[in-house]
């Protein structure tokens, strides 16, 4: 009867398949997991449907998250609207084997998102450096940005396959593995497919064209402010008091996914820095230059002095992220080698559901990268001699070993990886480090940004990979298979990037309070490279201020690395993500019925991918554009300023209301 069920599966998508009991719970001693594709059988996973729809992906989503990361500082996680879309596909070209090819196409896609974090955190601080700096000159390129997201990658790839074994099964049940759990639902729920396509796709399209009037059009104004009136332009300079949120369809979208519980920690980061350490240094506040801050604009005031207690905070958290790990990574590299004593002669008899890459493959791969990362570090424009490229390359293997845990064990825990504080504790002692052997100056931060750009790439993958191969376990796909194609999904997600990179910085620069890309995690890398490389004063008070509360914070249970963001990000992005959270929250609790309230959410969790997906995709489109010099803004035919500004409340508004009246609609 097992094995005819299963034959069902392959045969077609259309049954009524669910995962075992005991997928998300702690097994019983001598208990077993077993998928729903039978480990002894063989099933189409490798073709030219899978591979094609995967690169595809991987395009698509590369460009809308680096759009949406760049532009409004938030990367959302690809792997949801991309299995949506695979399940949507099959069900339309009616694929016999269905369930199995959409693993390896969501794994194939959802490089994008990581690689597009790694790559955006860090590399687009050059171009940052030098718009800050006109007389300095920063020269990146291409085949750099490129070769950072690629080596790195690649890198988090190797790290991680051999603690797969550890990650998804010895720890079956311990972690919940929040973004896994729901991309796999999708994936089995391929009866749906269709449905769920549709609502994607029209969402996708509301929220698209919804945020290309905005920014192309300028029908209305993008920001909603206190400061669009005389009596809150005189409150922000007189109280140094401001409300500012933008509102734009992908941060709302975000908003839901993150959920009112995170979107409140971050928006409470927010509302310290702007309405409490912002109000308090505008009033008895002094500059270095003995200048009374009460003069000061209030978005100067965080933007040279109050965002720096949020960088300290955000490396702090990273620090407490590599300290909780610690017995992580011991317990970890004792399953390895003992998990891979014997192994390889053990390969043939393996069931295909346990087969990693080998052992020898992995360790060639991390020779290879070697190879091609001294010839990069050494010939690539970089100007490292020969034992700074030996330093370079030391300081990328051991970060890179250290933070893979913490990267997966973060990702496998709140379904969020704390990248970027990794990233920025990867800055400070390597610029130290660098600048110790001589590379200093304009060189030295190009070649620091570079080193970082390639641990934050092999931390992102790392994190992110770890919920393609958990999904494959609890369904049943083979992970030597999904492995091998992480590569070739990579590689695609890595040349997109570099190119939107490009793209986006000129387009539209890095200018936030003048319509220019924002960027928060590289402006925080900026903040940092800069005066370490350039012998300028390191703002190391308001560093260790931040470090202080992020302490506190995880002491009393508050995850401090959302928090610290929020102090860094300009209010105005965070507060849509509180709009977002808290229509999560009200869709998810107004029934009596759970069963309503959990099928409501989870339709709204849909169109909320559909929102920010789309946006961020016509985000991309409205860039090139700009980039090609078309100017399509209309906002001279209005009579008045005031009408362009309540338009933007109105339509806000309007969008909200979507979302939630479709969300609590029943389907007939």
């Amino acid at each position: 009867m097992e094995n005819l069920e299963n034959e069902e599966i392959v045969d077609g998508i259309g049954q009524d398949v669910k995962l075992p009991e005991n997928a998300y719970r702690e097994l019983k001693s001598g208990e077993e997991y077993k998928p729903i594709l039978l480990a002894e059988k063989k099933y189409p996973e490798l073709n030219a449907w899978t591979i094609v729809w995967g690169i595809i992906m991987a395009i698509i989503f590369s460009a809308a998250t680096a759009y949406a990361g760049l532009r409004f500082g938030q990367v959302f996680e690809a792997a949801i609207p991309i299995a949506i879309i695979a399940v949507g596909a099959s069900t339309i070209a009616k694929r016999k084997s269905a369930l199995s090819e959409n693993v390896l196409i969501q794994s194939i896609g959802a490089s994008s998102g990581v690689i597009v974090a790694g790559a955006i955190f860090t590399l687009p601080a050059i171009f940052i450096i030098q718009e800050n700096n006109p007389g300095m000159q920063l020269n990146v390129n291409f085949l750099q940005i490129f070769l950072a997201s690629l080596i790195g990658g690649f890198l988090g790839i190797l790290f991680l396959i051999p603690f797969r074994k550890y990650f998804v099964s010895d720890m079956h049940g311990k972690y919940p593995f929040p973004e896994a759990t729901a991309t796999t639902e999708i994936l089995i729920s391929g009866a749906k497919g269709g449905n769920q396509l549709k609502l994607l796709l029209v969402s996708g399209l509301i929220g698209g064209l919804y945020d290309f009037c905005m920014t192309t059009f300028n029908f209305w104004a993008e920001n909603i402010s206190t400061r669009m009136t005389a009596w809150g332009e005189k409150l922000a300079m007189d109280h140094k008091f401001v409300f500012n949120m933008s509102g734009t369809g992908i941060l709302l979208g975000t908003g839901y996914l993150i959920g009112l519980k995170y979107a409140a920690i971050i928006c409470a980061g927010s509302f310290l820095s702007w309405w409490v350490i912002v109000p308090l240094l505008g009033q008895y506040g002094v500059t270095d230059a003995g200048v009374m801050m009460n003069t000061l604009d209030p978005d100067l005031i965080f933007k040279d002095y109050v965002r720096q207690i949020g960088i300290g905070g955000i490396a702090m958290a990273g620090i407490l992220g590599v300290i909780k790990s610690a017995g992580v990574i011991k317990t970890s590299m004792g399953t390895i080698f003992k998990g891979n004593k014997g192994a390889e002669s053990k390969a043939d008899k393996m069931l295909r559901t346990q087969r990693d890459i080998s052992m020898k493959i992995i360790l060639f791969g991390f020779l290879g990268l070697l190879v091609v990362m001294a010839i990069f570090f050494a010939f690539g424009g970089l100007q490292m001699n020969m034992t700074q490229v030996i330093v370079g390359i030391l300081i990328v293997f051991i970060f890179a070993f250290l933070f893979t845990t913490v990267a997966a064990t973060a990702i496998a825990t709140v379904g969020s990886n704390p990248v970027s504080g990794m990233t920025l504790m990867t800055l400070i002692l390597p610029s130290f480090i660098l600048a110790a052997v001589g590379l200093n100056g304009t060189a030295g931060m190009v070649t620091a940004l570079i080193v970082g750009g390639i641990v934050c790439s092999a931390l992102a993958m790392a994190g992110g990979f770890v919920t393609d191969l958990k999904i494959g376990y609890w369904i049943g796909s083979s992970p030597f298979k999904q492995q091998a194609f992480k590569f070739v999904g990579t590689l695609v997600s890595a040349l997109t990037v570099g190119r939107v990179i490009i793209i986006l910085s000129k387009a539209y620069g890095y200018d936030a309070n003048n319509g220019g890309l924002v960027a928060p995690q590289a402006n925080a890398m900026a903040a940092i490279v800069q005066p370490l490389m350039s012998g300028e004063s390191t703002p190391w008070i308001l560093y260790i201020v931040g470090a202080v509360i992020a302490l506190l914070l995880d002491m009393i249970g508050v995850p401090a690395l959302a928090f610290s963001l929020g102090m860094f990000i300009p209010l105005q992005l965070n507060i849509p993500l509180l709009v977002g959270g808290s229509i999560a929250w009200f869709v998810g609790s107004r029934s009596k019925d759970a069963e309503v309230n959990k099928q409501r959410k989870e339709k709204g969790t849909l169109l909320a991918s559909g929102l920010l997906a789309g946006a961020a995709i016509f985000g991309v489109i409205s860039a090139i554009l700009k980039f090609a010099g078309a100017d399509l803004a209309v906002t001279e035919c209005y009579a008045s300023h005031w009408v362009h500004d309540v338009l933007a409340i109105v339509a806000f508004v309007a969008l909200c209301t979507y979302l939630i009246l479709h969300s609590m609609k029943r389907e007939q």
